[in-house]
């Protein structure tokens, strides 16, 4: 009977030999000749492997692509945010008629700051023209129609520019009520020469003058009320002086501190909005409302949905790969019976007729799973060097290093799996029997 420091000694051993297989050119030409026997037949089970291995990079490339767009669509754009404007009534209330037109007014920001504590900034905002035939901006012989916003220092932090020449409209701006604008990119390139700094001069905005103190990109895909390269920017208190616009709001912008959730700033915004202007609690339309956080945080859902699904169907495309490679191997030990018989009466150990069976499958799968990155990680690269030249919804299609590593150890674990069976069924096989087989 062997002593346990002997059935230790065995196993040193065994691990030996299995070490020393990975450096024996037999053993690898062995595998070789068994894969290309049937040069057609294992070329069509490892283009399973290739194949599922290949939908799957693409797809979780794809999937990244998607992610970095939509990510790069709203950097700089505050997505803990929320925006109100004003909706005719729906409910009578106070002896005030349904149906009836309001409008939010300078007196209910300093309200709101006073009594929302979870608030972070908040600006009023005005609009004016826009994508009409009107050429309402006007420098010299050139000229062209757009949307004019007056709005305080704040709303930069919520919707973030990029300045390109100059500064943002400033509080000192907003107490004196200085006639400065700051120009969007695309009317800048309108209104003046290539390289020209706009910093100082007079453009005419609704027919009044305006001195330019700055010239706006957006860091951001996502605005609100029209593109900032299209969009000249006022102060707030300017606008409502010179546009004769006396104490109304269009619109007003907030954001909530980090941390609190934005749906709690936009029910206390509305809850006082609704007090101040005699609206019933009950009016649901009257205070129009969006909020950025929930839209965004749907967008994320619908990410995580998506990468799931991609996952799901690209790992089962795989494992259809796998199963053929089984089959296949089952055809091959089927054909080999006579083989296994005579090694196995030579003395070859269960142990080495199971790791040769596994070992076709792991190198057939591994290899053409291999096969199957490379390629997709190529289109990918082609793909987003092709994409780069234009919209950036679909930016950067790649894998990661971690899940090209990852996707080696899957491919290693399938081949595994699917040697498994056929190396049991080649176990079952009965020596005397086998040499006896035609």
């Amino acid at each position: 009977m062997k002593s346990s420091k002997d059935n230790h000694s065995d196993s040193l051993s065994g691990l030996f030999k299995d070490i020393g297989k990975i450096f024996d050119l037999d053993h690898w030409q062995e595998i070789w000749i068994t894969i290309t026997h049937n040069k057609s037949r294992s070329v069509l089970t490892a283009f399973g492997v290739f194949w599922g291995m290949f939908m799957l990079v693409a797809m979780v490339g794809s999937g990244n692509a998607l992610d970095k767009g939509i990510s790069s669509q709203i950097e700089g754009f505050a997505t803990n945010s929320c925006f109100f404007w004003t909706n005719p009534t729906t409910e009578p209330y106070h002896g005030f008629r349904k149906g009836r037109s309001w409008n939010m007014t300078n007196s209910d920001i300093p309200i709101i700051r006073q009594r929302v504590k979870e608030l972070q900034y908040i600006s009023p905002v005005l609009f004016s023209g826009g994508g009409g035939s009107e050429k309402n901006v006007v420098r010299g012989e050139r000229n062209g129609a757009y949307l004019v916003k007056g709005c305080y220092p704040e709303y930069d932090l919520i919707e973030k520019s990029n300045m390109i020449y100059g500064r943002y409209v400033n509080d000192i701006d907003i107490a004196e009520r200085r006639k400065v604008c700051i120009i969007g990119e695309r009317i800048y390139e309108v209104l003046f020469q290539p390289g020209e700094d706009p910093v100082g001069k007079q453009i005419r905005v609704n027919g009044i003058y305006f001195q330019v103190i700055g010239v706006a990109r957006s860091t951001s895909g996502v605005s609100i009320g029209g593109q900032t390269a299209e969009t000249v920017v006022l102060p707030f208190s300017t606008m409502q002086q010179a546009f004769n616009q006396g104490n109304i709001i269009h619109f007003v912008a907030a954001t909530a501190n980090h941390g609190t959730p934005v749906k709690i700033v936009q029910d206390q915004i509305t809850d006082i909005l609704k007090q101040q202007h005699q609206i019933s609690p009950d009016d649901k339309e009257a205070v129009g409302g969006m909020n950025i956080e929930e839209q965004f945080n749907m967008f994320n859902y619908l990410g995580i949905g998506i990468a799931s699904l991609i996952w799901i169907v690209g790992l089962g495309t795989l494992f259809a790969g796998a199963i053929g490679v089984s089959n296949i191997m089952l055809v091959t030990v089927r054909e080999r019976t006579r083989e296994i018989g005579i090694r196995r009466a030579l003395g070859a150990t269960p142990r080495a007729i199971i790791g040769q069976i596994m070992s076709e499958s792991i190198v057939l799968t591994v290899v053409a799973g291999i096969l199957g990155i490379v390629v997709g990680v190529g289109i990918l690269a082609a793909t987003g060097i092709v994409l780069s030249q234009g919209d950036q919804f679909f930016k950067d299609p790649q894998i990661s290093f971690g899940m090209a590593v990852g996707s080696l150890m899957i491919l290693i674990v399938i081949g595994t799996l699917a040697g498994m069976i056929p190396a049991q069924r080649a176990m079952m096989i009965k020596p005397i029997e086998a040499i006896r087989e035609e």
